[in-house]
């Protein structure tokens, strides 16, 4: 199933800023196809969801992005660059423009809370120690952590650290930003206070986010776009509101009935 992730409509005579593509990818593990000949568009901006069971693939998507894992076939462009068959060197290059937040924080637990922020920036983008540092600052106080520069990570508590990762990510200022399960590693309170700034950086940032979760509420009230992942392919795709409304496939309406 090809999937387009456009805004509606498009002014006449301009086409939308696409961002990410990926055409024909396929991933196996053995013997097992989790992704297969999958083709996907989205455009700069959009905030597109992926919900499906367990093991349907969504996942696999964000470790393609990320480069942690690369496609058996096809080929995957993030901003009219190549990712995926690429030199090295120019995978290293597209790369800068992904950041990721992933299920467990996988901060650095010898560096303090500032220092996490800034390693990336100074080390990879060359930002001077002093240009990093004022804006690990800024994203610290946005995500309410302002006092929290010279902790370290295991000193905070699990909702404290996935804000620290959350902050991280967007220091890289990246043009996508890729959220696994951000809140499945947290207590039930937690939650809430996480993805209470997830919204806010969706309403207040052109940043495009893939986002896998199991959230739906959370995925209705930020996604331009929901995708229904079953058995390494796209089944249906949609607003929020006619996936969770309203779906035209039983597979999704299963889904839908067993998560809400």
């Amino acid at each position: 199933m090809s999937v387009e992730t456009s805004k509606q409509p498009a002014p006449a005579g301009t086409r939308p800023a696409e961002l990410i593509r990926l055409e024909g990818v396929t991933k196996r593990f053995g013997e097992n196809t989790v992704l297969d000949g999958l083709d996907l568009s989205v455009d700069a901006g959009r905030h597109v969801t992926l919900i499906g069971p367990s093991g349907s693939g969504k996942t696999t998507i964000l470790r393609l992005l990320m480069t942690l894992a690369k496609p058996d076939e096809g080929t995957i462009t993030v901003d009219g660059q190549r990712l995926f068959p690429a030199p090295e060197r120019q995978i290293r290059e597209v790369r800068k423009k992904i950041g990721m937040v992933f299920q467990q924080f996988n901060l650095f637990p010898n560096m303090s809370v500032l220092r996490n922020l800034t390693e990336a920036p100074v080390r990879v983008l060359g930002l001077s120690e002093d240009e990093a540092e004022a804006r690990a600052r800024e994203l610290l106080d946005l995500v309410g952590l302002a006092d929290k520069c010279d902790a370290r990570p295991t000193r905070l508590s699990g909702g404290q650290q996935q804000r620290v990762a959350i902050a991280r990510a967007l220091a890289m200022r990246p043009r996508v930003l890729l959220l696994d399960e951000v809140t499945s590693a947290l207590d039930p309170e937690l939650v809430a206070g996480v993805l209470d700034l997830l919204r806010d950086i969706a309403r207040s940032t052109d940043i495009t986010m893939l986002c896998v979760t199991h959230e739906m509420g959370f995925a209705r009230d930020i996604s331009d776009q929901v995708l229904m992942f079953d058995a390494g392919r796209v089944v249906e795709a949609g607003p929020p509101e006619k996936i969770f409304g309203d779906p035209e496939q039983e597979r999704t309406r299963e889904f839908i009935s067993a998560v809400l």
